[in-house]
C-alpha cells in the first residue's frame, strides 16, 4: 500500500458495509467506510433474531446495541398453513430475546463500532466512480450530498451497497433475480395506548402473505409481500387502497383494529426478492451483506446474514492482504453454502402452506411433489 492509500474502500454504511470495515480495522488495515446516505427511515420494520447476539459480541457492539433503546421481541406469532393464529416464543432460546430494531440507530451504532476500531468513516457521501489504476488498485471518486468531490486511491473495494450491487455489477458481476418479490408497507399510528405485544406477526392470504410488528416510538409498520405481476401498484400506494387490502386480512387487521391504529405514513415499495451475484468476488472487489445475497423477508435472516457476511468479508480481505491465497476462495465457498442453506429453508417453510398451492403466488414456491 502506497503512503495514504486505503487498504479497502467499504462502499455502504449498513450493517455489513460496518462489520467489514470493522473487521479490516480491527488487523491493522487502513479502511475508508462510506455510508451512501440511505436512509434508515426507508425501511419495513426489521427485527434481530437472537442468533445475532453471539456475533455483535464478536464484532465487540453489543453492549452499544443492548444500550440503544431497542424493543425486546420475545417470539413470533404465525397463521401459515392455518387460518389460526400459532406462537413461537424465545423463552429457551440460549441467545435470550430478540430485537425490534430503530435502524437509524443501529446502523449508527455499527458504524460507531468500526470507528472505535479505526475506521475512518465518511458520511453523507457516495462511491460516484470507481476505476482501476496504473498499479492494479481503484482510484475513487466519492461524491458528497452537496455535490463536492473528493477522489481517494485503495487496494481492494467492498461493495456493500445492498440489493443494487452497484459496485459489482459495473465491474462485471451480474445479479441473479430467484424471483419477483414485492413489499409494500406503511406506518400506523395507535389512536391509544396499550399495545405491548412486540412479537412479529406474518399472516399468509391467497396471493401473498402480511406482516406486522411494533416498531420503537410505539407506531406499527404492516407490509403486504406479494409478486410484482400480482400487486395493483397504483392501488398500494395510495393510502385508500393499501388499508382496503388490508381489510382482507384477519389477524393483521384485528391487531390494528383492537388498539384505533390509523395509516399514518404515504405506502412505499420496495425489492423484496430472493438474488445473488453470480460471483462474489472479482479483480480486486468482494461482495457483502445484500449485495452478495438477498433473503426473502421471511426468512428474518437479513441483518444476521449480512452482518455474518460483512465480518467475514473483512476477515476474508484481511488475511488475503496478508499472502493467505485460500482465504478468498473459502469465503466463495461459505457463501455458497449460506445460499443452499436459504434456498432448501425457503422452499421448505413455503411448503407449509398447503391451502393454494395453485393459485400463482405459491405453485411459483411450493415445491413440485
Amino acid at each position: 500500500m502506497t503512503e495514504g492509500r486505503f487498504h479497502a474502500v467499504v462502499a455502504g454504511g449498513g450493517p455489513a458495509g460496518a462489520a467489514a470495515a470493522l473487521a479490516l480495522a480491527r488487523g491493522g488495515r487502513r479502511v475508508l467506510l462510506v455510508d451512501g446516505g440511505q436512509r434508515a427511515g426507508s425501511r419495513i420494520g426489521e427485527a434481530l433474531a437472537p442468533a445475532a447476539r453471539p456475533l455483535l459480541r464478536d464484532l465487540g457492539v453489543l453492549d452499544r446495541v443492548l444500550a440503544d433503546g431497542h424493543l425486546p421481541r420475545y417470539g413470533n406469532l404465525s397463521s401459515w398453513g392455518s387460518p389460526e393464529l400459532h406462537a413461537s416464543d424465545f423463552i429457551f432460546d440460549p441467545n435470550g430475546h430478540g430485537l425490534g430494531l430503530d435502524r437509524a440507530r443501529f446502523d449508527a451504532s455499527l458504524r460507531d463500532g468500526a470507528a472505535a476500531a479505526g475506521a475512518e468513516v465518511r458520511l453523507d457521501a457516495r462511491v460516484a466512480s470507481a476505476g482501476r489504476d496504473a498499479d492494479g488498485g481503484w482510484r475513487v471518486t466519492l461524491r458528497a450530498a452537496d455535490g463536492g468531490d473528493r477522489e481517494v486511491r485503495c487496494d481492494w473495494l467492498v461493495d456493500a451497497t445492498g440489493r443494487s450491487a452497484a459496485l459489482a455489477r459495473q465491474h462485471g458481476a451480474a445479479r441473479v433475480q430467484h424471483d419477483a418479490l414485492v413489499a409494500f408497507f406503511a406506518r400506523f399510528s395507535p389512536a391509544r395506548e396499550g399495545d405491548r405485544d412486540a412479537r412479529t406477526l406474518i399472516e399468509s392470504a391467497p396471493e401473498g402473505w402480511w406482516y406486522t410488528a411494533l416498531v420503537p416510538g410505539g407506531e406499527r409498520v404492516v407490509a403486504w409481500l406479494t409478486d410484482a405481476d400480482l400487486a395493483d401498484r397504483a392501488a398500494l400506494l395510495t393510502e385508500q387502497g393499501f388499508v382496503s387490502t388490508l381489510d382482507g386480512s384477519r389477524h393483521v387487521s384485528a391487531v390494528l383494529r383492537a388498539h384505533g391504529y390509523e395509516i399514518a405514513t404515504r405506502p412505499r415499495g420496495a425489492d423484496a426478492g430472493s438474488a445473488r451475484l453470480d460471483r462474489f468476488v472479482g479483480e480486486g472487489w468482494i461482495g457483502a451483506g445484500d449485495a452478495a445475497l438477498s433473503f426473502d423477508p421471511l426468512s428474518s435472516q437479513g441483518i444476521l446474514t449480512a452482518l455474518y457476511t460483512g465480518m467475514l468479508a473483512g476477515r476474508a480481505l484481511h488475511a488475503h492482504l496478508a499472502g493467505d491465497g485460500a482465504a478468498l476462495p473459502a469465503y466463495v465457498d461459505r457463501l455458497e453454502q449460506i445460499h443452499l442453506v436459504y434456498e432448501r429453508n425457503r422452499a421448505a417453510f413455503y411448503g407449509f402452506e398447503a391451502r393454494w398451492t395453485r393459485l400463482p403466488f405459491w405453485s411459483r414456491r411450493v415445491p413440485a411433489g
